[in-house]
């Protein structure tokens, strides 16, 4: 009988156990992603109210059959010139050239007025005799053949090195003559230094780019590598204060979009920069009420760019600046974990940031592609 008993009871905790629902454990932070249940009215842009000048772009093709497609998708966001910031492509001197003679070469024999070129510096052998004048010589033969402003990327500061192994750094005295030169032919140098300053901290729980970090951990940097992000943005600045005549675009809001009130500082401090706000949409997003105010103070100064091409992700920068939504995400979690709200610019607004200034500031653009 004890058996009997004995035996039942284990039969039933069997049962029991697989009956029993599995325990769910917590979500991580990388698999949770709810669903707003927020009813507000929503505006889904998927073209600009006004045709634009994307003055921060990348393309690594530009022979026929190529622009043919990139224009089919401009016309559907309403994009009416994109500025190819890689001229010389990213090859070594020889195919750098190659890249930019047929580039120049196919625009104008496809499309001249949708596409413009900006050129580039090669870096490598800086510090060699006769190394400046060659980069000055090569500047000013691109711009005579095409070029319509000088795109310098990160790489400045953070990983050029001189021909002595030693980090050339942002306001390097040997690249003064370039700023200069610059400023002499009248275009634009789109200059982009560091990277978010949340690189640079712990990545800890505290950091607003720690999801980023952990999935390309490639962009995480220690406090001084190669030097603190501060001094950084020092010498960037210190070249805009020795070249009061060169026009800048600082790409990126300067890495500041999210503490515009430092931002209203720089600007103030050096009038001869202009920002483009490339890849920080999502700071913007999160501040209307005050991104809105800047931008209503820096209207003349602000440019529009969106850094990758990625055309699906341009609905969220008209969303942003054109429409009053509230409460919508962002095309990238792991930019932006937070949701965006619209500033509902006003039109004398948009169609500077559209395309007013950047027709001011960049050569040889066909103005009659844009309405007044």
């Amino acid at each position: 009988m004890y058996r009997l008993l004995l035996l039942c009871l284990l039969s039933a905790a069997c049962s029991a156990q697989t009956t029993q629902q599995p325990i769910e454990q917590p979500l991580g932070f990388e698999e949770y992603d709810p669903v707003s249940t927020l009813k507000v009215p929503e505006h889904k842009l998927t073209k600009a109210k006004f045709p634009f000048i994307d003055v921060h772009n990348h393309q690594g093709n530009m022979d026929a059959a190529s622009l043919k497609n990139l224009l089919q998708d401009m016309d559907k966001l309403n994009l009416q010139v994109m500025v190819n910031l890689s001229g010389r492509g990213w090859g070594a001197e020889e195919a750098s050239t190659k890249f930019f003679n047929d580039a120049v070469s196919s625009i104008r024999a496809n499309s001249p007025k949708r596409f413009i070129l900006f050129t580039n510096i090669l870096f490598g052998g800086i510090g060699k005799p006769g190394w400046t004048e060659e980069a000055v010589k090569q500047l000013e033969a691109d711009v005579k053949n095409g070029a319509q402003g000088l795109k310098i990327y990160k790489s400045l500061g953070l990983n050029v090195k001189d021909s002595n192994g030693k980090r050339v750094a942002v306001d390097d005295p040997r690249l003064d003559p370039i700023w200069a030169k610059c400023g002499e032919l009248g275009i634009p140098v789109l200059i982009h230094t560091a990277d978010p300053k949340s690189f640079w901290d712990p990545m800890d729980r505290y950091n607003e780019r720690w999801l980023e970090l952990k999935l390309h951990p490639g962009r995480r940097r220690g406090a001084n590598d190669p030097v603190p992000w501060e001094k950084l943005l020092t010498e960037q600045h210190s070249v805009f204060r020795k070249h009061p005549k060169t026009t800048f675009i600082n790409a990126h809001m300067g890495w500041y979009p999210n503490d515009l009130a430092k931002l209203d500082s720089v600007m103030k401090v050096y009038p001869n920069t202009l920002v483009e706000i490339g890849a920080v949409i999502a700071e913007l997003g999160r501040q209307p009420r005050a991104a809105k105010k800047f931008f209503e103070k820096y209207q003349d100064r602000i440019l529009f760019g969106k850094d990758s091409w990625v055309p699906s992700e341009y609905a969220t920068y008209f969303r942003v600046l054109e429409t009053e939504d509230e409460y919508f995400p962002y095309h990238k979690k792991y930019h932006a974990f937070w949701r965006m709200y619209g500033m509902g610019l006003p039109d004398s607004i948009l169609k500077k940031v559209y395309y007013k200034n950047a027709l001011r500031i960049i050569p040889n653009i066909d103005k009659s592609q844009f309405p007044d």
